[in-house]
């Protein structure tokens, strides 16, 4: 059985590199995925309260019967959660929902800065920490001036920032700056599933035909050549199975960087100053 390996995390957690992401499926659909992704070998398994489908996540754990201490289970509060004391209600509603005990990582899932509350949230995230009730805290869509004012008011790093992140939004600045900080960068929506024709794009299908590979396996193996963690989602067994199969093989330097080449700039970026839940 195929594992992906794993990441240290700055608090002292491991993660693996590549995930499952539930976004946007129900909880039938989650909880068929999440048992399919686990029996296929999967340990690292992406949801939030935003999706609805926390229910179906715990449904699925529990159907592949995979023992709790080797799973990796993310969760993501809202904005109506922003806030010191809120956001152990948010992990406690969470819980529930999933019928877990813990989650290993809770994150804020947009900064929100029009309510301007989010460092407030980090603080109850990093005292959820402090007290042992999550291993490991982040942060999802923040940009670096949104990192920079959490680090200054609170001192404690995010162990991972998960950003919108595929081949033609390649994010090197934000990568630079998560990489100066410790912060581990992971992306959402690889391969492209918010308008963007990833997949379509011919130097992937040409890459694809070179190593036998699908195009979708080529643009998982260059996140983990540029050091990228990602949650892949799929509600279908075979590409969840395929999707896992990127860590006996490499690209060439030189396909990396023509990958990386595809690069728009920030063309189809979420702009998480304007955008959140």
């Amino acid at each position: 059985m195929t594992t992906a390996p794993t990441v240290p995390l700055a608090h002292g957690a491991t993660m693996p590199r590549l995930g499952l992401g539930t976004s946007p499926m129900d909880n039938a659909a989650t909880e068929a995925a999440v048992a399919a992704a686990l029996e296929t070998g999967y340990r690292l398994v992406d949801t939030a309260e935003d999706y609805g489908n926390e229910e179906g996540v715990g449904r699925g754990i529990r159907a592949a019967g995979v023992p709790r201490e080797e799973l990796f289970v993310t969760t993501k509060l809202n904005k109506k959660w922003h806030g010191v004391d809120l956001a152990a209600e948010a992990l406690a509603a969470s819980l529930d929902r999933l019928g877990l005990d813990y989650v290993d990582m809770l994150m804020v899932h947009w900064p929100n800065p029009g309510q301007d509350r989010y460092v407030a949230a980090w603080q109850g995230l990093a005292k959820l920490l402090e007290e042992g009730r999550v291993k490991a805290v982040g942060t999802s869509n923040f940009k670096p001036a949104h990192l920079d004012r959490i680090l200054a008011e609170t001192g404690v790093t995010p162990d991972v920032n998960q950003v919108q992140l595929h081949p033609l939004l390649v994010r090197e600045a934000d990568r630079a700056y998560h990489a100066e900080h410790g912060i581990v960068t992971q992306a959402w929506s690889p391969l492209g599933g918010t308008g963007a024709d990833v997949l379509g794009q011919p130097l992937l299908s040409s890459l694809a035909e070179k190593y036998g590979r699908s195009p979708g396996q080529i643009v998982l193996r260059w996140l983990m050549e540029i050091g990228v963690t990602t949650v892949a989602k799929s509600s279908r067994p075979e590409r969840i199975r395929q999707n896992l199969e990127i860590f006996d093989w490499s690209l060439e330097p030189a396909d990396v960087a023509a990958v990386s080449a595809l690069d728009t700039g920030d063309v189809g970026v979420f702009d998480s100053d304007t955008f959140g839940h």
